[in-house]
C-alpha cells in the first residue's frame, strides 16, 4: 500500500508492556531503522498490550524489591547493570527508583490515544517509557497517566482512568515480540514487507 507520499507504506504492530525495559529499547532502534528508511518508505506504528506481569499489584512495589524476588539478588544486579550499559549507549540514564505494578491503565490510555492517532500513541508510548525507565515515575499512579496525557495532548483521559472498565475490552490478549532488535534487523524487515505487499 502506499501513503500519500507515494512511498511505500510499511504498518507496524508493536505489542509491549510498558515496563519492559527491552521494549524501549526496542523502540528506540525501530525508530532509528524508521529514521534511517525515511526515504524509501512511510510508517505507521500502532502500539498494543502485553502483560509482562498481568498478576502485579495495583498499589504497586518497589522495582528492586520486585525484581529481586523475581530472578533473584545476583541476576537483578547482573540484570540492572546491563541494562544502564544498554540505556547510555541510547543516550538514555536508567532509573531503578521507583515502583512497578499493574499496567493495565497504561494500556488502556495507549489504547485510547491509538483513536486519536497513531503519532499521538507513539507520542504517549514514549512519554510512558521516559517516566517509568528514566525519571522513576510509577506508571501505575493516575496522576502520572494524567500528565503524560496532557503533555502529548491525548484527550478523554480523565474520564477514562475514572472508569476502571472503560477501555478494558479492547485490551484482550496477550502478544509476543522481540523487540530488543539492532536497527538492521528491522530495516531488513521493511524490505521483506515491502516485496510481500507489492
Amino acid at each position: 500500500m502506499a501513503s500519500d507520499t507515494g512511498k511505500k507504506l510499511i504498518q507496524i504492530d508493536v505489542s509491549s508492556d510498558t515496563v519492559c525495559p527491552w521494549c524501549f529499547v526496542g523502540k528506540k532502534n525501530l525508530e532509528k531503522a524508521m529514521e534511517q528508511s525515511k526515504d524509501k518508505f512511510d510508517f505507521e506504528v500502532r502500539w498494543h498490550p502485553f502483560f509482562l506481569n498481568p498478576d502485579a499489584p495495583k498499589e504497586g512495589i518497589r522495582k528492586s524489591d520486585f525484581y529481586k524476588m523475581k530472578f533473584g539478588p545476583a541476576q537483578f544486579e547482573r540484570a540492572t547493570s546491563r541494562m544502564t550499559e544498554i540505556f547510555r549507549g541510547l543516550g538514555l540514564e536508567y532509573d531503578m527508583s521507583g515502583l512497578t505494578g499493574n499496567t493495565m491503565d497504561s494500556h488502556r490510555l495507549i489504547t485510547l490515544a491509538g483513536h486519536q492517532g497513531y503519532g499521538k500513541q507513539n507520542a504517549l508510548v514514549e512519554e510512558l517509557f521516559q517516566s517509568y525507565f528514566c525519571q522513576g515515575k510509577y506508571i501505575g499512579d493516575k496522576q502520572v497517566l494524567l500528565d503524560a496525557a496532557r503533555k502529548v495532548g491525548i484527550e478523554g483521559a480523565e474520564e477514562l482512568l475514572e472508569d476502571p472498565t472503560r477501555g478494558v475490552d479492547e485490551i484482550n490478549g496477550k502478544y509476543q515480540l522481540s523487540g530488543g532488535q539492532p536497527p538492521s534487523t528491522f530495516m531488513r524487515a521493511f524490505e521483506m514487507a515491502a516485496k510481500d505487499g507489492a
